[in-house]
């Protein structure tokens, strides 16, 4: 049996609703990693004070310390370089992801100063819900082809997306198949994908 790659997984949740579509999706991905031995801290990026990157690029400098904005990404940055693996959560507005978790991807800009191989193989797993019934239509494409260019420019690995509509809060949920594939890529960021899905 493989060893377990993934231990501890950091789970960004870019969604107003605590108890929304995305946020469920993601849940099951940690209920699929927890199950075969992970740990998980969710942060809710909606409240916290992450203010816009400023293109200063002190975090580009040789001699950087971090980013030169001192606000609640601070210690996010931490544990980002900490965790094994990221589940990164998002509804689809205005047809890419909420503007919670563009803050957040932006910062992300400064993570290689707090360690320079901060990206390398770190493994990458993406949730999403929209409204509309078409991935396409939804904008919920343009959200998931950031993601994936961004996991290939900095070297992580993006183990896999899930991602489905729904419209009231928690509805998502009623979709068996949907959820069950959620599950199955929480194993599967740890690195133990399930032998019977």
């Amino acid at each position: 049996m493989a060893e377990i790659e993934a231990k501890k997984i950091l789970v960004l949740l870019g969604s107003p609703r605590k108890n929304g579509n995305s946020t469920a999706l993601a849940n099951q991905i940690i209920a699929g990693a927890e199950s075969v031995g992970a740990s998980a801290e969710k942060i809710f990026l909606h409240g916290k004070d992450i203010s816009p990157c400023q293109a200063c690029y002190a975090c580009q400098r040789p001699d950087s310390k971090g980013c030169a904005i001192d606000d609640e990404m601070q210690p996010i940055y931490g544990k980002l370089v900490e965790a094994d693996a990221w589940v990164i959560a998002s509804p689809v507005y205005w047809f890419s992801m909420s503007a919670q978790t563009k803050l957040f991807l932006d910062r992300c800009f400064a993570l290689a100063a707090y360690k320079k191989d901060a990206f390398s193989g770190k493994r990458i797993a993406v949730a999403m819900s929209f409204g509309d019934e078409d991935a396409f239509i939804s904008g919920c494409v343009n959200a998931l082809r950031t993601f994936q260019d961004s996991a290939r420019y900095v070297g992580a690995n993006l183990v896999g997306m899930v991602y489905g509509s729904a419209d009231k809060p928690g509805e998502i949920k009623s979709n068996t198949a949907l959820m069950q594939q959620a599950e199955a890529l929480g194993k599967k960021l740890v690195g133990r994908a399930s032998r019977t899905a």
